[in-house]
């Protein structure tokens, strides 16, 4: 399972059996914090709600900037999200109503997540959340042709959410983690967490919580005990006595492209007894990256071409094996150069047969040879 669309609205249950339902979860769980997700439009409901929820027991409020279907159509949801202006101005009267602690929930729907995000810190918001849903279409019926969710022959765009979200929200976690005017506001992570690794990861860039919804729709409350198995376990073997010792111990390493060392080099290297001989690298390697594998005649297992391997892991991937292929260092870690230092020096290629490209010398079969291939 990579994901759910999700086309549903804002609850349509009274807004009393909510409220009833939070006082019944601190009665039994008095120990356990309740935090209340809560859209409305004007600021009158807003204060009237944040109201309702601090007498019926709630530890905390989140304010739901991010849905991108229907409720962004009545200005709710990822209409805030998007317009930072506006939800500066909300978390504002928020702040000034609310008696416990706020946290802001921002929509991925935005081209720039620092810009939604420094709009609710300078509104004073506690805390950040995020990520809330992708919009999305799933998938078109190819009988009907509307997009699913089908209803009554219709359909419309969703909220997509699950594992395959998760490189997207770690992406905009990173982003406002190392934002100079967000370090010192504490973030919630969300977004395809459904094992102790994902959540790990959540908190080496920069998550001091995490939230799950999706996982725990596909494989129930129990998945939650698996991760804080997971979690401590991970913690023993690290040394770490809380989260906080390790929250964003991963930020450092995460730079842009022009610092990354152009010297460093790693090969492919197939274990010749695990493997199976399915040749999907090879086929991988050959029509969609650096033909840099070859067959043999005669002999099944695919060999690594090292002068053509550019160690782009490919091959890795598509491998079904697990372990067969693995990435090797090649480099001996005495040299260091970066892109910034080459602009720097004024020896970056000026043009695409300039020899300070590289490249040169990259085997690539001719035409010809590569039809007869084909054909045999």
């Amino acid at each position: 399972m990579a994901g759910f669309n999700n086309i549903e609205l804002i609850t349509d249950r009274p807004l009393i059996d909510n409220l009833k339902e939070i006082e019944e979860v601190k009665k039994y769980f008095p120990d356990h914090a309740v935090i209340a997700s809560l859209m409305v439009e004007t600021r009158e409901q807003w204060i009237q709600i944040i109201k309702d929820v601090e007498n019926a027991g709630a530890d905390g409020i989140e304010l739901n900037f991010g849905c991108p279907h229907g409720m962004c159509e009545r200005g709710m949801g990822s209409a805030v999200g998007q317009e930072p202006a506006v939800l500066k101005t909300i978390v504002e009267w928020v702040m000034d109503a609310a008696k416990i602690p706020v946290i802001t929930k921002l929509t991925p729907n935005i081209s720039d997540i620092r810009e939604p995000g420094l709009a609710a810190v300078q509104g004073g918001t506690d805390a950040l959340s995020l990520i809330n849903t992708i919009k999305s279409i799933v998938g078109i019926d190819l009988d009907s042709y509307a997009p699913y969710p089908i209803v009554d022959g219709k359909g419309t765009n969703g909220g997509y959410c699950g594992p395959a979200v998760k490189p997207i929200a770690l992406h905009m976690l990173r982003e406002l983690a190392q934002h100079e005017k967000i370090t010192k506001t504490p973030i919630s992570g969300i977004g395809g967490i459904e094992t102790w690794r994902d959540v790990v990861e959540f908190i080496l860039l920069g998550a001091s919580s995490v939230q799950v919804c999706t996982a725990v729709m596909h494989y129930g409350f129990g998945i939650v005990r698996e991760m804080e198995a997971g979690l401590i376990q991970f913690m023993n073997e690290k040394g770490y006595d809380t989260i906080y010792d390790f929250v964003g111990k991963a930020l450092p390493n995460v730079v842009e492209w022009k610092n990354l060392n152009l010297k460093h080099k790693v090969v492919a290297n197939i274990d010749a007894d695990k493997c199976i001989g399915c040749q999907l690298c090879y086929i991988a390697c050959d029509d969609g990256a650096h033909q840099a594998i070859k067959i043999t005649e005669g002999n099944r297992i695919p060999e690594i071409i090292d002068e053509n391997c550019v160690g782009c892991n490919l091959c890795s991937l598509v491998c079904p094996v697990e372990e067969c292929i693995t990435m090797e260092k090649r480099d001996d870690g005495t040299q260091h150069l970066t892109w910034a230092e080459r602009t720097e020096a004024d020896t970056i290629p000026t043009d695409f047969n300039d020899d300070r490209a590289g490249g040169k010398g990259h085997f690539v079969p001719t035409v010809q040879d590569a039809l007869k291939h084909r054909k045999g």
